[in-house]
């Protein structure tokens, strides 16, 4: 096992009516901005909840924050933050709300020019503003982790970004608020964490006993609560489940002391920034392909998985590694969620927009060994047309 240190101050509030602990949780003091996406929080009550429990503090809102949350929208917030002295925030909504709710708490601390904060990756980032988090949407972990990604509208350029100081104070996670959700967003969730979890877990092997058995856990119980998740969108057992899960795959647990990958993700932004196609929706096209092309580096690493994972024993090595890849291509479909580019109506002009993107970003030496140049990324969503 390789060396780490791990460090997760979040404190995490789960179960029903936990909102109400906002009154507790938020300093009674603060002058807070409530951090929003669209209308949907509005709609089912999360937002009159998270106003009732802060009761007679000072409270504004900032709305609007996309899917793929903007830099151009989130300097917006932070105007607001310095003109109207806000010093708490919190973020109401799924991962997009909270990466955007980091890069705010960062930005509005910041001298100098902050898109710097994501040109260097945080590594700048000495002190932010505090905030928590309500979580209305499983998919990103982001609501117990100290990473975000923003993209720039204006340059296509989608940029991740991590500091220890963004780590959230407090997250609540009322499995309820997913009960309304579209079956497209459940969908998105269980890919996400899924392929999280894949991107700790098949390197190769360090002896990582711990690590790799909580991360195989995780992955089956994806596999065996995707189809309730789907079908039975008010099973409160399944919801907390996948909620916990989501938030378990990429909360820096599974991936201490172990190597990791996540050229899957860095493929993925350039598909999202490019073409606007949703997050998952961008790991399930690549990372079939890319766990094929990279077999040779990651064999050890799918070969247990496919017997821990799929109960995958008989056969070549090679076959059982064919099957695990089609296994688990065939479980992202099964959740409704394209497996190629030609299903998001995408050829080969996107293969050579995106390996020129990766190179014009830098992202030429991808992968736990930094293996995949940009003709091995060219090589995976060849693979994926």
């Amino acid at each position: 096992m390789q060396s780490f240190e791990f460090y997760n101050p979040t404190q995490i509030v789960f179960g029903p009516d936990k909102v109400a602990e906002l009154a507790n949780l938020v300093p009674a003091s603060a002058k807070v901005l409530i951090l929003y996406g669209g209308a949907s929080a509005e709609k089912t009550g999360t937002l009159a909840e998270v106003r009732a429990a802060l009761g007679e503090r000072v409270v504004q809102e900032f709305g609007g924050i996309e899917p793929n949350p903007t830099y151009e929208t989130l300097m917006k917030a932070v105007e607001q933050v310095k003109h109207e002295k806000i010093d708490f925030l919190l973020a109401v909504g799924g991962g997009s709300v909270i990466d955007g709710t980091k890069f705010v708490a960062a930005a509005a601390c910041f001298d100098g020019d902050a898109w710097d904060i994501l040109l260097k990756h945080g590594s700048n980032v000495t002190r932010t503003l505090p905030f928590g988090t309500v979580l209305t949407l499983p998919a990103t972990g982001s609501e117990m982790n100290n990473g975000a990604v923003v993209t720039r509208k204006a340059t296509h350029t989608k940029l991740a970004f991590s500091s220890r100081h963004v780590f959230p104070v407090f997250s609540v996670l009322d499995p309820t608020k997913t009960f309304t959700l579209p079956t497209k967003q459940i969908a998105n969730g269980i890919v996400d964490a899924f392929v999280h979890t894949v991107e700790q877990y098949m390197t190769y092997p360090v002896q990582g006993l711990a690590q790799d058995r909580f991360a195989e856990g995780l992955l089956q119980t994806l596999i065996e609560i995707a189809p309730k998740a789907l079908a039975e969108p008010e099973d409160y057992d399944t919801r907390a489940n996948l909620m916990w899960t989501a938030t378990l795959a990429l909360n820096g647990l599974i991936g201490a002391g172990v190597p990791q990958d996540w050229a899957t993700h860095m493929i993925g932004h350039e598909l999202t920034a490019l073409y606007g196609i949703d997050h998952a929706r961008t790991l399930a096209i690549v990372l079939p392909s890319l766990l094929n092309v990279q077999r040779k580096t990651k064999r050890a690493k799918l070969l247990q998985y496919a017997e821990r994972v799929w109960h995958i024993t008989s056969g070549t090595d090679d076959e059982r590694i064919d099957a695990a890849i089609a296994r688990t291509r065939a479980f992202f479909e099964s959740v409704g969620i394209s497996t190629r580019l030609s299903g998001y109506d995408l050829g080969s002009e996107a293969v050579d927009a995106v390996v020129k993107q990766l190179e014009s970003h830098g992202m030429t030496s991808l992968g736990e060994h930094k293996d995949i140049t940009p003709q091995v990324s060219r090589t995976i969503l060849e693979a994926a047309l």
